[in-house]
């Protein structure tokens, strides 16, 4: 069998929703008319595994991995540390500073838009979030120390 890059990434989709399920196990799951907390995790986990494992199924028509490029490996390197640094950053700095400045940087030095246009997109992208959370579904976010 030809090792293929949906084989590896469905492998990865089942490994890792079988992570998710194992770190919930401590959370309840409740039941059907009241869920608990570990209900959504859980579902997603094993649609992610069901996912997957189509992925491998279905695996012999995509190409075939050896033959990727991995031309765009630093770029997202540089996504995946800037969403570290905001994970680091969240409940420090709060969720409006966090998720502008995590949003702009991403924009300003990774995909080097305008910087203007790329806070203003942030700040109302953002904005938008925190009020459906905030006011729509009144589940508060994380302040920073400047209480917003």
């Amino acid at each position: 069998m030809n090792l293929r890059a949906d084989h590896v990434a469905g492998a990865a989709f089942v490994v890792f929703g079988a992570v998710i399920i194992a770190l919930s196990g401590d959370l309840p799951a409740g039941q059907l008319s009241m869920p608990g907390s570990g209900f959504l995790p859980k579902i997603i986990a094993a649609l992610l595994m069901i996912c997957g494992a189509a992925l491998v199924i279905r695996g012999k028509e995509s190409p075939a991995f050896a033959d990727l490029g991995w031309s765009d490996l630093p770029h997202a390197a540089q996504v995946v540390a800037i969403a570290a640094a905001g994970i680091l950053l969240y409940t420090t700095l709060g969720f409006l500073v966090t998720l502008i400045g995590m949003i702009s940087t991403i924009l300003i030095v990774i995909e080097r838009r305008n910087p203007l246009r790329a806070g203003v997109y942030a700040i109302a992208i953002v904005t938008i979030v925190f009020v459906g959370f905030e006011y729509g579904l009144k589940l508060p976010l994380p302040n920073g120390p400047w209480g917003f």
